[in-house]
């Protein structure tokens, strides 16, 4: 069953490469939504050619996961612990902040001189107390390495980047148990989105319109909306509109202070 609905909130820019939707709006580093605590979108926007470096210059994190997906264009990384990679269309680079890095996030140097329509997301996710201290790290996840299930019915295909659906595991190492799932919807058929009962279950669409919940009861979100559901396992969808793309972010709530 569907918790709450969040309409599409206001864009704002993040350095000046990245015009983004916070989705989880007020309720971000809130309980409610554990352990993910961030999410930021950006809509596929066009960028002219330039020499210059669009982004967001170096800056700290600590105690968390940054999980950032591109969708189009692509998007290069510099860390503190010598880390330096690039991502492109369906690659996510998965940074543990754990005790302590600084990073810094550009449009990379290809895309800006050839411009381009970009397009990503970046989510924060909470380390459990007990991690919060571990070492940095770096997982560069391409698309090429990430499973992609059919849905029953010809209902569409899932994308599995962490967590585990219809016998495939995502590539992602988590510290808890997470799910998330890059779900197209084929227009008109319903679809069941099977995880853990008891785990948080967020559902962000990214392009086109869903009925969201159980027969009789489904609510409707359109693009950049979110559905917070309750914590009862399944997730059903149906796309109401052809090329519809969600994100599921699933997760076990830490039940801890989030600090």
């Amino acid at each position: 069953a569907v918790r709450k609905v969040m309409p599409a909130p206001p864009r704002h820019w993040v350095g000046d490469g990245f015009h983004v939707f916070p989705v989880f709006n007020q309720l971000a580093f809130t309980e409610e939504l554990s352990p993910w605590l961030m999410f930021d979108y950006a809509a596929p926007k066009q960028f002219n050619a330039t020499p210059q470096r669009r982004g967001v210059g170096a800056h700290p994190h600590r105690g968390f996961e940054t999980i950032t997906i591109a969708f189009q264009g692509e998007v290069e990384h510099h860390d503190s612990v010598g880390n330096r990679d690039v991502i492109g269309p369906g690659d996510v680079q998965w940074m543990t902040a754990g005790r302590g890095i600084v990073h810094e996030e550009y449009h990379s140097k290809n895309f800006a001189r050839e411009g381009g329509t970009f397009e990503m997301c970046q989510l924060w996710l909470n380390l459990p107390s007990k991690d919060k201290m571990t070492r940095p790290r770096y997982q560069p996840i391409l698309h090429k390495d990430i499973p992609e299930v059919p849905l029953p019915d010809e209902a569409g295909t899932v994308r599995i980047i962490a967590g585990e659906f219809g016998g495939a595991r995502g590539p992602a190492k988590t510290f808890t148990p997470v799910e998330l799932w890059d779900v197209q919807l084929a227009q008109g058929k319903r679809a069941t989105l099977d995880l853990p009962s008891g785990h948080n279950a967020i559902v962000f669409v990214r392009r086109g319109e869903v009925a969201i919940g159980a027969a009789g009861q489904e609510q409707t979100i359109g693009p950049q909306g979110v559905a917070l559901m309750a914590r009862e396992g399944a997730v059903q969808v149906t796309a109401k509109q052809k090329g519809t793309q969600v994100l599921l972010l699933g997760g076990e709530p830490l039940n801890e202070p989030i600090a």
